[in-house]
C-alpha cells in the first residue's frame, strides 16, 4: 500500500475510533467501522444488506445481522456522535477562515415502500417533484472552506405521528410528537447556540422563509438571516406600515393591536417590478464551467406584514432582494434578509 493511502486509512481508524468511543459499548466499534466504510465504497444502494455483501462478501448474513442491530436496535444517541464530528471535524473548517453561515435545508430520500419511518408522499430536493420519499431537516455550518452538517432530524409527517399502529410497528419512540419543519429548525439552531457554535448568517430556502413564525425566532435568539421568499409575501414600502390601534373610547380593554382598514393594506414582494432601471445592478459571483455566473439582482428596504395586526408594534425594516434576469418576464428569486 502507498504511504498516502496508508495515511488515509489510518485517519480514518483514529476518526472512527473517536465515534466508537461514544456509541456506549466496545462492541460496537466493529460495526460502526463497517458501517461507515460501506458508505464510502462504490454501490447505489446504502442500505445494511448490501453495504455487508461489500464489507464482508464471505459472510454476508452474519454482517447483515450486526449493522441492522447497530442502526436499527442499539441504544447510542445520534446527536452524541454528531458532537463528536463537529469537535473532531469543526477546528480544521476554522482554521481556513471563521463560520460565516448556518444553512438550514433538507435532505429528501426517494423510497419505493411505504414501511420506512416517516416515508410519505412529500416535495423532495434530490428528485426535483413530489414523491415517495423521507424528508430530514437538517442544519450546516459553513466557511468558503468548507460545510459540515451539524444537526440532522427525521421529519414525521403529521399524519404518521397520528397512527399509533405505523408507529408501534415503526418503533418510534412515544416522545416523538409531531413538529413542522421550521420549528424543528429553531430547535437545531437554538441547541447549537447552546453548545457554543460559532454563529453565522442562517440561510434557508423559502420553504422555511415563508414561515414568519421561523424568521421571528431566528431574530429573537440574536442572529440575521437571509432567507428565500415567495413573491407573494406580504410587505409595507418603507415609509409606511399597519395603523396604530384605535382611539380608546374609555370602555371595555384598551385596544393594543395594530390594525389595517379597506384603503390602507400592504402589498406584495412584487413591488420590486415598479424599481427604476438604474436600481438593477448585474452581479457576478463565480466562474462557471463555461462563462461567469452573473445575474441581475435588486435591494430594497421594506417591513414585512406577517400577522402585524396581531402585533402592538411594526416589523423592523428589512432588505428584499430580487434576482430578475435579463430575458425573463418578471423576477424569478426573492429573499428576506435582516443583514445590515
Amino acid at each position: 500500500m502507498e504511504p498516502e493511502a496508508q495515511a488515509r486509512e489510518a485517519r480514518f481508524a483514529c476518526y472512527i475510533d473517536a465515534l466508537a468511543a461514544v456509541l456506549g459499548r466496545e462492541d460496537r466499534a466493529r460495526p460502526l467501522k463497517d458501517y461507515c466504510t460501506g458508505l464510502l465504497m462504490p454501490g447505489e444502494r446504502k442500505s445494511v444488506e448490501p453495504m455487508a455483501a461489500v464489507v464482508a462478501p464471505a459472510r454476508v448474513s452474519a454482517k447483515h445481522q450486526s449493522l441492522l442491530h447497530l442502526v436499527g436496535q442499539a441504544a447510542w444517541s445520534d446527536e452524541a456522535v454528531l458532537a463528536e464530528v463537529r469537535g473532531l471535524v469543526l477546528p480544521a473548517i476554522e482554521a481556513q477562515g471563521r463560520i460565516e453561515a448556518w444553512i438550514v435545508d433538507d435532505t429528501g430520500f426517494a423510497k419505493k415502500g411505504v414501511h420506512s419511518v416517516g416515508v410519505a408522499r412529500q416535495y423532495c430536493g434530490r428528485l426535483g417533484k413530489t414523491d415517495n420519499c423521507q424528508i430530514a431537516v437538517t442544519l450546516s455550518v459553513a466557511n468558503h472552506a468548507a460545510s459540515l452538517p451539524i444537526a440532522y432530524r427525521l421529519y414525521l409527517p403529521e399524519d404518521w405521528a397520528a397512527d399509533e399502529a405505523r408507529r408501534k410497528k415503526a418503533h418510534v419512540p412515544d416522545e416523538v410528537k409531531f413538529r413542522t419543519k421550521p420549528d424543528i429548525a429553531l430547535a437545531q439552531i437554538r441547541a447549537a447556540l447552546a453548545a457554543g457554535v460559532a454563529p453565522g448568517v442562517v440561510l434557508a430556502d423559502a420553504g422555511y422563509g415563508v414561515n414568519g413564525a421561523f424568521r421571528s425566532g431566528v431574530t429573537a435568539m440574536g442572529l440575521t438571516y437571509a432567507t428565500g421568499v415567495q413573491p407573494t409575501l406580504s410587505v409595507w414600502p418603507a415609509d409606511q406600515g399597519p395603523l396604530p390601534s384605535k382611539p380608546w373610547s374609555g370602555r371595555g380593554r384598551k385596544p393594543s393591536r395594530m390594525r389595517r382598514d379597506a384603503d390602507h393594506r400592504p402589498v406584495s414582494a412584487k413591488l420590486a417590478m415598479a424599481l427604476a432601471q438604474e436600481e438593477w445592478r448585474t452581479v457576478v459571483w463565480r466562474e462557471g464551467s463555461n462563462e461567469a455566473l452573473s445575474s441581475r439582482f435588486a435591494a430594497v428596504r421594506l417591513r414585512p406584514a406577517s400577522r402585524d395586526w396581531q402585533a402592538s408594534t411594526p416589523h423592523a425594516l428589512e432588505w428584499l432582494l430580487v434576482e430578475w434576469p435579463e430575458g425573463e418576464k418578471e423576477p424569478t428569486k426573492y429573499w428576506l434578509s435582516t443583514l445590515s
